[in-house]
This record gives C-alpha cells, structure tokens and sequence, in this order.
C-alpha cells in the first residue's frame, strides 16, 4: 500500500482523538458557502494525498445524505479557534461552548487519546475493502457532525440493534471512557468544597491520586474544616474527637481561609493555594514549644487550660494569605496520633516519688509538676526528667488543695491558712488567715480566689479591692469551690451531699443540687464547647431547689435562658453560668447535671468505692477513687478504660490533651503520657 494512502488514513481515524476534526478533507470556505461545493465534490472526496475515488453509487448516496447533513451542522459543531469568521457568516461569541467536557482543546484534564486502541483501530480498518471503509468512514462523519440530541437518537438505535457480545464490548470500554477528573475540570473553589466532605482517610487517598489532587488535598482551607469538626469535640458524623487546639488561632484563621475558599489570593499576583513552608523560625516549632513563650495555662481540673499565643507576623507584611503557623495538616496529624493513642491506650508512664505522705493535690502544665500532701511540703517537678526542681516549706499541717500560673502559686492547708508563693524561686510571698477550720479547697479565675474549708463556709477574696465575704448555707465542710468569672458565680461541693451554686453579685445560694447519698467531694464547671443530649433525665430523685422559688424551677427546660437563675440574672448583658456542671461523691457514683434546671442527666457507675477526683474536658471524664483504680470515661458511652498501679486510694487528678496525672495515699504520682 502506497505510504502516503497510510497517511491519509490515520488523519482520516483523527475522528476518534480528541481534536474531533472531520475524517475527510473539507474545506472550511465551502462548508459556509451553503454546501454546494461539497455536494458537486462528494464524486472526488479525498482521503489521502493522491488517491481518489471513482464516482459510485456509494458516492452518489453520499452526496445525496451525508454531504448536506455535514454541512448543515459542521459549522456549529466545529468553530475554530483564532481564526475569524467568513463574511456573511454570523460571529461566534464562544467557540469553546460547541466542546463537551472531554474534548475541549483548552480543558487541562482533556482526556487524550488511546493510541494503542486507535492503532489496532487502524489496522483493522484497513483490512476491508474500498467500499466497507467508504461506508464505515460516512457512519463516523455523520455521528461526528450530528448535534447533541442526533447523537442520543443514533446511538439509542444501535443499541437497539444490539446483540450480548456488543453490550458487553461497550460495558468493558464504557467504563474506562468515563473517568474523569473532575477536580481538575471544575473551579478551584467548588473542588475545596467538595474536598471538605471527605474523611481523613480518604482525603489522604485523594492526595496520592496526582499532582493536582495533591495540591488541592493539602490545601489549609480543607484541613481547617478537619481540625473544627474534630478538635476538642466529638465529630457529629464519625463520633471521632481530638485534643485541644488553641481555639484563638482556629478563629482568627477561619475568616483568612473562608476568602482564600471564595477565590481570593488565586490571582498570578497572589500566593499559591498550598501554603509554603514557614518562613520564620517561630513558625519551625510545634505548639508545645510555641507554648513557652507564652503566659503557663490555669489549670482548675476540669476546665481547659487557656493559652495566650503570641501574634506572629509574616515577612510579607501586605501579604494578608502568607501562612503565620504551621499547615493545619500537620496541627491535624498531631492531634491525630494522640487521638489514637487516647483511642487504643497507648501510653508511657513516668513515677514521681519524694513525699513522705499522701499526696493531696497536685497541678502540672507542659513543663512542670506541683504536688501539694500531708507531709507539710509542695514539691516543683520537672516533666521531662521526674526530678524534683524545689520544696516549698511553710505550712504546718497537711497540704489539701493548691493552683498554680505562670507567676505564682496558691496553697490550702488544714493549718488554716491561705498561702501565695512564688513556685520560681520558693518564696512565701503572703499569707492569709480568715477561716476558723481547715482550708480543703480553693480556686482563683482573675482576681478572685475562693476557698471552702472545714468550718463549712465559703469564702470569697478580692486581690483587686482587697475585699472578702462569707457564703454560707451549707451543713457539714466544704470540699472543693470552683469560680466562674464570666458569670460571677461559685459553684461548692459539701459533705452534707448538696453541691450549691452562689450568685457573687447578690452573695445568695441561687440554686441547691440534690441527688447524691454521699459526701460530694468534686465539682466542676464543665466548658462551653462540652455538649451533652439525652432525651431523658436519670434519676428521678436527683432535683434542684432555688432557695426563693422552689417548684417552677424543676420544669425542664431545652436551653437556659437568664429567668432560670433568678432575679440576678434579669439583666440579658449578664452572662450565664456554664450549662454543664460535673460531681463526684463517696456514693461511688459521678453525676451530670444541667446547671439551667438543675436536673441530673446522667449518672456513671463504675467505682467500686467513693470517688475522691476528678476531672474532665469537652471529650472525656477521668476519675479516681478510694477502690485505688483510675477510670477514663466518655460522657455520653461510659467506662472507656480502667487504669490500676496505685497500692492507695487515687485523691487527685490532673488532665491535659495527652497526659493523665494521679496522685494517691501511697505517697506516689503517676503520669500517664499518650
């Protein structure tokens, strides 16, 4: 066969690439001069340099149908790019419109051609004669040029005519052909959207597909989504939850990244999408070691730390897109492992020993450890090396609650005194008397410190104004007080197995917590992002009482509004207390109540004798009793895991995103670390 035949024949299969040209040779000008030229030409058509046809019946049929029907419709389907229109012709404002998806010429994802299919294509082409080619060639120019719904009408017919072995040839190449990327085909916004969707694992997959993908999977916008819905709460969709993040930077991120998401900063002259790498040495360090530089967290025992992190600002200053952290990817996968490690109980212990009495109390941050026992002494640790950093000595009896921040540390003692030290250098810096019996309790949020002692009082101090007053109303001593600022309220838990919430404004007991047949022990203000749903109460004989207004308080209500905390809170400024409050008693039962109507919500049971700790955040519970064991639970499942290793009971317990601290009557305090 004469090469140059060869030749024309593999332009002429050019209809099954992706150019989709037509497979003979035509003449733009005489296509836009009604068609007569090709009808009077369809006796010569070319289908290579130098080899023409005879006039033939097949020819004529051609000139008769298939010309006029390419004709008619190649001009629309077929509008050429840069080159201008005929005259007389109308102008098409959009060429690229006449394209579908896979076959536009500027698509970066158009799909190319399978060559070796369209080779064998080829080959088996040429192996039938003139005629068959001819007839087989028309077949193809007419699907070519027909339009959109005369396609659907052809191939709805050949369908019809079709038997098994050609239905199933066209389900094995169908599914092939149908693959698309369509991340690539649609805008850069609308595939982060979609990305959003995604689980972790299959955003992890989608990031292995290509290069596109991988810049579009590792984009901030996308793993900002993933560290809201997961950190520091229990994912609505996969039940999933992860340890805390510093809620101030995943705010002020959140409007950066919802404008880069609407198309911002996707200019020539803005950043990339995918964030570079940190360009300040700040930025090289996790947040742990970020944490160093900052104000050390309050730690109450169940409200979360708070951290003040330092404002970076990036080397381009009018860049509002340059990434001031680290990629939320890597905040996520950081969080992830100790998620998982949380999740599995994969966790290293460390034991500090020194006391020569049981430990009391105790507080810890990410460098250093305080432990406050009956040995009279407050002992500094430091994390890393479980050594002993100084012992602060001065009080004269045992040691039962103490606080720590970055500046100093506040101690109660059975002694009955208050003392405030400087935890750096070991100085007594203050002391203050006011209360007749032991001080089992204390907790200060800003300038206010409360203490509940043995004489069955609560006291209140004011650093600022140098003021104190007294609440009383409860019957036997006073466990463990708790502040919440925001609100100007004071939570106390009491032998005489009530817990009361105080109003600091009007100095009254606004609401009496009943339900526990044993000293309670604990109490703690459970955070704001803490939600629990229960469509029921447990225990119907756990109630609350107002202390002006006793039955229309029990009626259950959705949500806390400021008429169910009396007149105090008339004013619609004044903030609310927490929703959630959390105690343990001697009953060995932890209760959940709902501080807006004072009803019990849930109960756990677990521990075979009293609890004497506890702690919590916004995705588990942790607790310690008398019967020497170490339980972590979910607040809506249950007992997740049970921890043993102490020869005493379990007193206090400290809880951070990826450490449990214990310490016991038998003089020892254990650090868990996930």
């Amino acid at each position: 066969m004469d090469p140059t035949e060869s030749s024309a024949k593999k332009r002429r299969l050019s209809l099954g690439r992706n150019d989709r040209s037509p497979p003979f040779t035509l003449s733009h000008q005489h296509v836009h001069n009604g068609g007569e030229d090709l009808r009077l030409s369809t006796a010569k058509m070319s289908f290579g340099d130098g080899a023409n046809f005879s006039t033939s019946a097949n020819s004529r049929l051609a000139g008769q149908t298939v010309a006029p029907f390419l004709a008619e419709h190649i001009p629309n389907e077929y509008a050429h790019l840069g080159r201008p229109p005929a005259a007389g012709s109308p102008a098409i404002t959009n060429p690229n419109t006449k394209y579908c998806y896979r076959h536009r010429p500027d698509m970066k994802c158009r799909r190319q051609a399978d060559e070796p299919s369209m080779d064998q294509l080829q080959h088996e082409l040429e192996d039938l004669s003139q005629s068959d080619q001819q007839a087989i060639t028309h077949v193809w120019s007419l699907f070519s040029a027909a339009p959109a719904k005369h396609r659907n009408l052809m191939l709805q017919g050949i369908l019809t005519q079709c038997c098994f072995p050609q239905l199933s040839y066209l389900s094995c190449n169908i599914r092939e052909l149908i693959r698309i990327d369509f991340l690539t085909a649609l805008p850069t916004e609308i595939s982060l959207k979609v990305l959003c969707y995604l689980d972790t694992t299959s955003l992890c997959k989608a990031a292995q597909v290509s290069q596109r993908w991988r810049t579009l999977a590792d984009d901030d916008f996308v793993w900002h989504k993933m560290c809201e819905q997961h950190i520091d709460r229990k994912c609505t969709k996969c039940g999933w939850g992860l340890p805390l993040l510093e809620r101030k930077r995943l705010r002020a991120s959140k409007r950066e990244l919802q404008l880069r998401a609407t198309g911002r900063g996707l200019n020539e002259w803005s950043p990339n999408i995918t964030p570079c790498p940190e360009t300040l040495a700040e930025s090289d360090q996790d947040l742990s070691a970020v944490a160093k530089s900052a104000p050390l967290p309050t730690y109450d025992g169940g409200r979360r730390p708070h951290r003040h992190l330092p404002i970076y600002k990036s080397v381009e200053e009018d860049s509002y897109f340059q990434p001031k952290c680290r990629p939320w990817k890597e905040v996520y996968k950081d969080r992830f492992k100790i998620g998982t490690n949380w999740k599995h109980g994969r966790y290293t212990t460390k034991i500090f020993r020194g006391h020569t009495n049981g430990v009391m109390c105790l507080q810890f941050d990410d460098h250093v450890l305080a432990t406050g026992s009956y040995d009279a002494t407050i002992k500094i640790w430091g994390l890393e090396t479980c050594e002993e950093i100084r012992t602060l000595k001065g009080h004269e009896s045992g040691i039962r609650c103490l606080q720590f921040d970055e500046t100093k540390l506040i101690s109660g003692s059975i002694d009955r005194t208050i003392k405030v030290w400087n935890w750096h250098t070991g100085d007594c810096l203050s002391t203050y008397t006011g209360h007749s019996g032991g001080v089992i309790g204390l907790h200060f949020d800003s300038a206010l410190l409360a203490s509940g002692s043995m004489d069955k009082t609560v006291k209140i101090w004011n650093f600022e104004d140098k003021s104190t007053f007294l609440l009383r109303g409860h019957t036997d001593w006073v466990n463990a007080v708790k502040i919440d600022s925001a609100s100007r309220t004071v939570v106390s838990a009491s032998d005489d197995c009530t817990v009361k919430m105080w109003d600091l404004d009007t100095k009254q007991c606004i609401r009496t917590f009943e339900g526990h047949v044993g000293q309670v022990q604990q109490v703690l203000l459970m955070p704001a992002e803490f939600d629990f749903e229960t469509d029921e109460e447990d225990g119907s004989s756990s109630t609350a009482s107002f202390q002006s207004q006793p039955a229309p308080s029990q009626a259950v209500v959705d949500s806390p509004s400021h008429d169910s905390f009396g007149s105090g809170f008339a004013s619609n400024e004044r903030h609310l207390p927490p929703r959630y409050l959390l105690t343990s008693a001697l009953d060995s039962t932890i209760r959940l109540w709902d501080t807006a109507n004072g009803r019990c919500l849930h109960t756990y049971f677990g521990h075979l004798e009293g609890v004497w700790a506890l702690a919590a955040d916004t995705l588990r519970i942790v607790s310690g009793a008398e019967d020497r064991m170490v339980k972590v639970w979910d607040p809506k499942k249950g007992c997740e895991r049970t921890f043993t290793g102490h020869t005493g009971p379990v007193t206090c317990i400290g809880l951070s995103d990826n450490r449990i601290c214990t310490g016991s009557e038998d003089c020892e305090v254990r650090m868990y670390s996930f």
